[in-house]
């Protein structure tokens, strides 16, 4: 599709499947797990992640991100771990941000050591500690920006100039920020990984994972990919067309209720400190403004001292207090008991996590709804 085109239209239409036979409106689905290989230019098979609904949704998010190409896995964590193994060997160094998501820390620290590959992390936010830290056998840098769950923002020129500079490729996780409002290709980043479990999917009920590049880092990450598995099945890869068709209305919702919220969390007696990249008083709020188009629609905040955490998230009755994000129904969680519980108290300590902290994704309800329901909740405990 024309790169011209406006990403309301590309969400709607880029990788649609045309239906020859009867003309319908949406793309229909494949089922088949057994194509013909006899005079066909492309073999195709579920595990070699090129099925028509697989090629058509790579497509999709391919044109939302400005990246040629990309591949669907079944989970966030398997687009991660697949893009990381592709690209490392026995020997190899790779320095990852300090702030990332406990999934992807827990993968580094219990996988790497099996097969020999070598890592660090940042001290910090700045292109130069990042520097500090390359060494002869360093081959990457891995970024997540804003992150999970403080919020924190990476200057993604300067980690791009940086690593080109020293002949490094670098991934970012943009799950948080979604398409909607960032794209990392923009600004020199190589390779681009979502948990498509999050907005992309958008409704709580999609489990997948998204890497996107141009062909030749594709073509190497696939080599891996095939060898691994993980690919998605036909069902959900439509599900998750469907669902991008909507993107971005959904994000643009949570964006503004994340925003007010932010405000509103800001003014009240009860929370110690509110994360959130659109606050101009966030220490990334500039770089933020710079490479995001929006701010998102998750923030982060620290109930008072004294406040039972729990007790306020069992407490909420509009608000889910489930796991993950990103769904059109707003969510709350303990980051230390849910998506940061396997590292250790030292490491969550380090980043900020207590257990004070929540972490709010906000959906698409009204906001004056979400805010009786978290003064309810709070008057309860109080």
């Amino acid at each position: 599709m024309n790169k011209s085109v406006d990403f309301r239209t590309l969400c709607v239409h880029a990788g649609e499947l045309k239906d020859t036979q009867h003309g319908g409106a949406t793309s229909p689905i494949f089922t088949s797990t057994s194509y013909a290989f006899n005079d066909v230019e492309l073999k195709q098979y579920p595990r070699y992640f090129n099925t028509p609904n697989q090629r058509g949704l790579c497509e999709k998010i391919a044109a939302l991100e400005g990246a040629e190409t990309g591949l669907i896995f079944g989970s966030g964590m398997a687009a991660v771990s697949t893009a990381l193994l592709s690209h490392l060997s026995s020997g190899d160094h790779v320095i990852f941000q300090d702030d990332i998501y406990g999934g992807t820390r827990n993968f580094i620290k219990r996988e790497f050591p099996k097969y020999g590959i070598e890592f660090s992390f940042s001290k910090g936010l700045e292109a130069s500690d990042f520097e500090s830290q390359i060494r002869t056998q360093t081959k990457g840098i891995y970024i997540e920006t804003p992150s999970n769950p403080t919020l924190k923002i990476t200057n993604l020129k300067e980690i791009s100039s940086l690593a080109q500079s020293k002949s490094l490729w670098t991934m970012i996780d943009n799950t948080f920020a979604s398409p909607v409002n960032q794209n990392p290709i923009a600004y020199g980043i190589d390779i681009v990984i979502h948990s498509a479990t999050k907005y992309l999917g958008g409704h709580s009920d999609i489990s997948a994972g998204v890497v996107l590049s141009k062909k030749s880092i594709i073509e190497q990450i696939f080599e891996s990919a095939k060898n691994l598995g993980g690919n998605l099945s036909e069902y959900t890869v439509w599900l998750l067309e469907r669902s991008i068709k909507t993107l971005y209305l959904r994000v643009q919702a949570q964006n503004n209720n994340a925003l007010f919220l932010s405000h509103f969390l800001e003014e009240q007696d009860w929370t110690d400190r509110v994360y959130y990249p659109g606050l101009e008083n966030h220490v990334g709020h500039h770089i933020a403004k710079e490479q995001m188009s929006g701010f998102g629609g998750m923030l982060s905040f620290d109930l008072a001292s004294g406040l039972d955490t729990k007790k306020f998230l069992l407490g909420l009755e509009l608000v889910k207090p489930t796991m993950s994000l990103a769904g059109i129904e707003s969510t709350a969680l303990s980051p230390r008991l849910t998506s940061h519980a396997l590292l250790s108290e030292e490491e969550r300590q380090a980043q900020g996590i207590t257990e004070q902290m929540v972490r709010f994704s906000a959906g698409i309800e009204a906001i004056e709804d979400i805010k009786r329901d978290l003064l309810q909740s709070i008057a309860k405990i109080k």
